[in-house]
């Protein structure tokens, strides 16, 4: 009896606001869509970060004839700068920060050069000489890379130090910012999802005043008062944070998986069930928010 009491409650509540219903589902759906795509995003900066992090390398560029860097002033690099380039690398303070080295040719940059650009009409311009010959070294922690790059850098012979993860590096900062920004607009929504959950259940808590009084004097308890408010609450913004669920697991499937997916192939993308994992999060949120708006609201116009 006092469940289908509630039931009807509830649904008395939600027909007599159906607007502001309505109004508390569409914030909720997009400022937790928000949220989502923050959670999204930074998951992906992390699938991102385990794929290239672990296969940066330090490359150390050697002097060819056509250089002109200070370090180059004797023309394309020497044998012997060679070995002392590599004596360096090999050395004890260095040699626990290395995995290992390998050495690219000229010929082999060339050959690499011609397959990464075969399809430029302007590739076919380049000669071995142009070509760099390099160390390339595999850190075993990229992190350490100001410690190679200072041993190398600026000896006869090396034109020029690069390291692959500065690269990534400009890249995530990007990808990071805008994480903050989908953040940044999440917070304005939810706060904005949280005012109207308020302004839903205090206008439903004011037109059932008298049914509500009359609770009060017949011995009703509090909770059993305002459980159909909170209840109300809960709903539109749960329907919110589904809508959320499902908008993002359309975008991630039809635009990630089978847009990006298909047309750029060396990322590791997100997927429909990172989309299943935060949805527990984006629900558990809607919820909250709903609960906590309807106590700081209840407890004072529920009072008689």
């Amino acid at each position: 009896m006092r469940l289908q009491f509630i039931l009807s409650e509830i649904g008395l509540g939600l027909r007599r606001n159906v607007t502001m219903t309505i109004s508390v589902i569409l914030v909720t759906f997009v400022s937790l869509t928000f949220v989502g795509s923050a959670a999204l995003l930074q998951g992906q900066i992390g699938k991102m970060k385990d794929e290239w992090y672990g296969k940066v390398e330090v490359s150390v560029f050697l002097c060819p004839k056509t250089s002109s860097a200070p370090t180059c002033a004797g023309g394309a690099v020497s044998d012997s700068q060679k070995s002392d380039i590599k004596a360096a690398l090999d050395s004890p303070e260095i040699k626990p920060y290395v995995q290992h080295v390998y050495y690219e040719s000229q010929e082999q940059a060339y050959k690499e050069f011609q397959k990464e650009f075969k399809d430029q009409f302007w590739a076919s311009a380049a000669t071995v000489d142009d070509m760099n010959s390099s160390y390339r070294i595999k850190l075993t922690d990229p992190k350490q890379y100001e410690v190679v790059a200072d041993v190398v850098s600026g000896r006869p012979g090396v034109e020029d130090v690069q390291d692959e993860q500065k690269l990534f590096d400009k890249l995530f900062l990007v990808l990071n910012r805008a994480t903050l920004l989908a953040g940044g607009l999440a917070l304005v929504m939810l706060l904005a999802a949280v005012l109207l959950i308020t302004t839903t259940i205090r206008l439903s808590a004011l037109s059932r005043r008298r049914e509500t009084g009359i609770m009060r004097l017949v011995g009703a308890s509090t909770t059993f008062i305002q459980l159909p408010f909170m209840l109300e609450g809960a709903i539109a913004a749960t329907v919110g944070a589904l809508l959320a669920v499902g908008g993002l697991w359309v975008g991630v499937q039809y635009l990630v998986t089978d847009w990006l997916g298909q047309s750029v192939q060396w990322i590791p993308y997100v997927t429909t069930q990172d989309v299943l994992t935060v949805a527990p999060l984006l629900i558990g949120v809607a919820i909250l928010l709903a609960l906590i708006s309807s106590v700081v609201t209840l407890s004072r116009y529920t009072k008689v």
